[in-house]
């Protein structure tokens, strides 16, 4: 069901049926230092809450995220604007990163599936 593919940005978008791949491509998380700030849907970004920044996704969307490399996945709860790094689909929480274990690497290849 491949719509088409997305050279600019490194990464596929496919059909956006709830629970269906939505897109693939290289998924970071957020440092220390943005811990406490304002996000783009007015919240303070907290790095033990599971949340995430997508360019598009409607605020407050649900996505299941899944680490390529070793199957792990994580719900989060899109809440920023982002990432700003060619090649990369979503910036996720710490916490989120973590039980994806990507936290040594930084960066993992991932599946994301909209769940509303």
């Amino acid at each position: 069901m491949l719509i088409g593919a997305s050279l600019l940005t490194g990464c596929a978008s496919l059909r956006a049926t709830d629970g269906a791949v939505y897109q693939r491509g290289e998924a970071s998380y957020y440092g220390a230092r943005f811990q406490g700030r304002r996000t783009a849907s007015g919240e303070r970004f907290d790095a033990n809450r599971l949340t995430a920044a997508h360019r598009s996704l409607p605020m407050g969307t649900r996505v299941r995220v899944t680490n390529d490399d070793n199957g792990r996945s994580v719900i989060v709860r899109v809440n920023d604007r982002g990432p700003h790094v060619r090649g990369r689909v979503i910036d996720l929480s710490r916490a989120a990163a973590v039980r994806l274990d990507m936290i040594r690497s930084g960066i993992a290849p991932v599946t994301l599936r909209r769940l509303d």
